[in-house]
């Protein structure tokens, strides 16, 4: 083993290069994702039948496809169309196509945002009838319950289940790897492998990286869940 090569200054600029891109794409898509989750939550518990089916569609296709397919599909498919490359210098919003970047950051805020969307959904249709109605007597429109009693209630009774796609999804940010010029963990561990012909310290080292994120981000979590959730654990005798 030769971790000596590892933690020389460059491989490990090249590793912190990695983290920063790994985790900016996480937060922006985790940002976006969300955002695009609670408007798709709205519209798959909406009383417009037109707009449950579109999203309806929308996150079955999200969920029933590969993640690196919906990558490929962006950054070969999209991006390299001549009708979008004879934009990407001067249209809106087709100038962003020719950022790596971006072509991996919007695979993974609609894959996230499809698989939010049904979670948020599913706790909206569970909310206790009687807090609706309670809201109703008190003379609440129905924009006013969903805002102030039933969203609220729903987004803290999500946070087990997304806590588990926020670490998904740091795990599925491995896969920007598979686009040219992203060098998130992944790519760099696979740079130092190609250089110096070292798969288990490289990748080993990329996995601890992953590892102490994870840890970082379910321990967040679980705070979160305490001073949420409070009032859902069981009484101590």
């Amino acid at each position: 083993m030769r971790w000596d090569i590892i933690f020389q200054a460059k491989n490990l600029a090249l590793y912190w290069e990695g983290l920063v891109t790994t985790a900016s794409l996480l937060a922006s898509s985790l940002l976006i994702g969300a955002v695009l989750a609670l408007i798709f939550a709205l519209a798959l518990t909406s009383q417009v039948a037109v707009l449950r089916w579109v999203v309806g569609a929308y996150t079955y296709v999200i969920r029933g496809t590969p993640l690196l397919i919906q990558v490929y599909l962006i950054y070969y498919g999209i991006a390299q169309l001549e009708w979008v490359q004879d934009r990407w210098n001067d249209v809106w919003p087709w100038i962003y196509f020719k950022e790596p970047f971006f072509c991996a950051l919007l695979a993974f805020s609609l894959n996230t945002a499809g698989y939010t969307a049904e979670m948020i959904a599913g706790a909206i249709r569970e909310t206790a009838h009687g807090e609706i109605e309670a809201a109703q007597a008190m003379g609440m429109s129905r924009w006013q319950t969903m805002r102030r009693i039933v969203m609220p209630s729903a987004l803290r009774r999500t946070l087990p289940a997304y806590s588990n796609e926020v670490v998904m999804m740091l795990h599925s940010t491995s896969l920007a790897s598979a686009v040219p010029a992203m060098m998130d963990v992944t790519a760099a561990a696979g740079r130092i492998y190609s250089d110096f012909y070292l798969p288990f310290e490289a990748y080993i080292f990329a996995a601890a990286i992953y590892l102490c994120i994870t840890f970082t981000l379910v321990g967040f979590f679980r705070l979160a869940e305490r001073r949420f959730l409070a009032h859902l654990a069981p009484r101590r005798h």
